[in-house]
């Protein structure tokens, strides 16, 4: 729900090839923690939530340098190959191409695909820009000092992802959009906490400073092979942080009906069963992300369908 193997776009000559540029994003959905745009939904919905996730997981890819090589997304978005590597450019590349979906024709296939789903489900721009504002905090901030500067930069990064769902499903109501918001921070602290090893490597990290300091864990504590005893208490700590706010937002599944009880549960579900990974490898999050199995993952569909947990 909340921000969500990728193929790679190749170039022919001198231009992009454009179809092949937007399959090897798309292609990402499948190796996301529970699907997209699972083939239970009607067929409308599915097309406008591979919409939306394309344009997320491309926005994520250019904030994390993780462009295919070549450039050819740079091309798209008429950015020159001197400037390719520079990521502020191509996110405010991006973000003109994004406007242009509101008052325009996009150069991205992807933000094509995504302008009849706009004008279809009469989204607004405010939740595509956080998401762009959320990937340009990247390339500026790499630590946060409070819990507080933490949800705030969720609020940017996690929280627009489901009030698109809820947008695209014709769902949206004030309460929805509150225990969306709380489900969505879950799950990004719980990404955040399955990625600490990999973060660090990006020059990153997401657990709060405050935090650290009163499990006494350091920078230094974060780059082992393993986790020490401190840093396995501050794990655990923000796993329960996220397991309460996921807690708090599953309401939203019994607020709805039909396939998107489904869909909401499988989110809500992933959340938990990664929680569940995490505490299975006694919060050493360390050699990798803990993953859960796909049979946890539908034993949590099951409780969170019952209302239970």
């Amino acid at each position: 729900m909340c921000r969500p193997r990728p193929g790679q776009s190749t170039v022919t000559g001198t231009g992009a090839r454009t179809d092949d540029a937007e399959r090897g994003t798309l292609d990402k959905a499948a190796a996301e923690n529970f699907p997209v745009a699972p083939f239970f939904l009607p067929r409308a919905w599915r097309t406008d939530l591979m919409a939306v996730y394309g344009f997320a997981r491309l926005v994520d890819d250019i904030g994390d340098g993780d462009l295919a090589p070549g450039g050819p997304d740079a091309r798209l978005l008429g950015v020159s190959p001197e400037e390719a590597e520079d990521r502020t450019v191509l996110l405010d590349a991006f973000e003109a191409d994004l406007r242009r979906v509101f008052d325009g024709t996009p150069h991205h296939p992807l933000l094509r695909r995504l302008q009849p789903t706009v004008r279809r489900r009469s989204l607004t721009p405010e939740p595509f820009l956080g998401l762009i504002a959320a990937n340009r905090q990247d390339q500026l901030v790499g630590r946060y000092e409070t819990y507080d500067d933490l949800l705030a930069y969720c609020e940017l990064s996690a929280n627009p992802v489901g009030r698109l769902v809820l947008a695209v499903t014709g769902t949206a109501t004030p309460e929805r959009i509150r225990l969306s918001d709380a489900v969505c921070t879950a799950l990004q602290i719980v990404e955040h906490l399955q990625d600490v090893a990999e973060d660090l490597g990006r020059d990153r990290i997401y657990l709060p400073a405050a935090d650290m300091k009163r499990f006494h864990v350091e920078e230094t504590d974060l780059a082992a092979k393993t986790a020490g005893a401190s840093v396995r208490a501050l794990v655990a700590y923000e796993a329960e942080r996220a397991h309460n706010l996921l807690n708090e937002g599953t309401p939203l599944v019994g607020s709805v009906h039909g396939r998107l009880k489904l869909l909401l549960a499988g989110f809500v579900a992933g959340g938990r069963a990664a929680i569940r990974a995490i505490a299975a490898a006694e919060y050493d999050v360390l050699p990798g992300p803990p993953k859960a199995s796909r049979l946890q993952l539908l034993r949590e569909v099951g409780v969170t369908l019952r209302g239970e947990g």
